[in-house]
């Protein structure tokens, strides 16, 4: 599978609804289908967060941020943290999809972290 291809199969279930408790969501899991190209495609998965992580539905948000947007940052902190503060600042929901990330990988270096952390105060 390539990520367009992800992102396509994605795309048909998206947004749809939170499975029933205890039921697996066929959307978080095409959401981690597209994860899966985050070290080697970080654009194209980018653009995919980007759009979704503006969602209404704060499941699907949720979604967004603990298998995507946490694991950009892990990755690509440099290339996509000027693009979460510009994207955080035109958009609530997007700021509360960033509010929903842990710190991974680059985003743990003690420079990095104070930038996330800072954000996140702004944001608050």
């Amino acid at each position: 599978m390539t990520v367009v291809q992800a992102i396509t199969r994605a795309e048909k279930i998206l947004p749809g609804k939170p499975a029933s408790k205890g039921e697996r969501d066929a959307r978080w899991q095409a959401i981690i289908k597209v994860g899966e190209f985050i070290e080697t495609n970080p654009e194209e998965v980018w653009a995919f967060t980007e759009k979704w992580a503006r969602h209404p539905q704060a499941d699907l948000r949720a979604a967004i941020a603990t298998c995507l947007l946490e694991h950009l940052l892990e990755y690509h902190f440099d290339l996509v943290f000027p693009r979460v503060e510009a994207a955080a600042a035109k958009s609530r929901r997007f700021a509360d999809t960033f509010c929903r990330c842990w710190k991974f990988g680059q985003a743990k270096k003690p420079a990095n972290a104070s930038r996330m952390d800072r954000l996140e105060k702004r944001l608050s």
